[in-house]
């Protein structure tokens, strides 16, 4: 529902971690419509492009923050790094005087990670680098940033994962590291929720459903105007969902007075927009998490009826 926040959020800062594309953009991007000062970090710039070496940039991401009618700030930053991290909040501290909403979709591991590999036959180095990228990079981030988030009340942590606590409790999650690098975030949010809701701020896990990022979207030889071209080859590809929703997800939660009442567990996309009534661009309202327990799962035919 366009607009359903719109400058709900104009008077608060975001930082979105890992904002260069897919969730952390469609996050920074849904922010920006509800009127927040988003600052987006990444380490693709357009004068240096990380090992993924693709087109996307944060410096498009803060035009797209801007043009959605926020206020959008690249900062390039790479996570790992605790002095670049102290760095981007200390700027934010010294421009802005707060923070409000802090999201860590740092993640880095795409071309990491070898589907079905047991450890002992998963490359040792691509699976510990992708272990730091996705969970060191989110520890140092809340050390240094949490502090100006609890400078007021009713701050809000985003920690964006893979997968309910529900689901990857009960599914092997593609590989030893993924499974423990995507368990590892649910159990963050999970102990920043006691850290931080004695001190008047809320800390949540997030996960979108089967998210046609950019990387997805060429993986399958597509564009997000003709996605469903994919669905001959890859049927249940049908419950995706574009990065916007789980954006309007986090949107969601940041307007919400009552967010506490989430503190510590497991969201999803999917289930917030029932709790809030967004839907995601093309009006429908993916339930993927639900859909692959329900027909994916199972191996029955790919049919979203139902589910979005």
């Amino acid at each position: 529902m366009p607009g359903q926040w719109a400058a709900s959020l104009k008077d608060k800062v975001a930082l979105v971690a890992g904002a260069t594309r897919g969730a952390g953009r469609g996050i920074a991007v849904e922010l920006g419509a509800a009127g927040a000062t988003v600052y987006v970090t990444g380490r693709s710039t357009r004068e240096r492009r990380s090992e993924y070496d693709r087109p996307e940039t944060i410096e498009d991401t803060a035009e797209l923050v801007t043009e959605a009618g926020g206020r959008g700030v690249a900062v390039p930053t790479d996570h790992l790094d605790p002095a670049q991290v102290k760095a981007l909040v200390d700027r934010v501290a010294d421009e802005q005087g707060r923070l409000d909403v802090l999201v860590n979709d740092i993640w880095g591991g795409e071309h990491l990670f070898a589907w079905d590999a047991p450890v002992w036959e998963h490359d040792l180095d691509k699976g510990l680098r992708l272990l730091r990228l996705a969970v060191e990079t989110h520890a140092i981030t809340s050390h240094h940033a949490l502090p100006l988030l609890l400078n007021r009340p009713g701050g809000l942590v985003v920690e964006v994962t893979d997968g309910t606590a529900d689901y990857n409790r009960d599914t092997y999650r593609v590989s030893f590291f993924y499974d423990l690098a995507k368990t590892s975030v649910l159990r963050m949010a999970f102990a920043l929720g006691h850290e931080l809701g004695p001190r008047g701020a809320t800390a949540v896990a997030l996960t979108p459903g089967w998210l046609r990022s950019e990387i997805m979207l060429d993986e399958f030889g597509v564009r997000e105007d003709n996605w469903q071209d994919a669905l001959p080859r890859v049927p249940h590809f049908a419950i995706s969902e574009t990065p916007r929703y789980v954006g309007r997800a986090v949107t969601a939660l940041a307007a919400d007075p009552r967010v506490s009442r989430f503190n510590g567990t497991s969201l999803s996309s999917g289930g917030l927009a029932r709790e809030y009534g967004f839907t995601d661009l093309d009006g429908s309202r993916p339930d993927a998490w639900r859909y692959l327990v329900e027909v994916q799962d199972p191996g029955k035919p790919a049919d979203t009826t139902g589910y979005r």
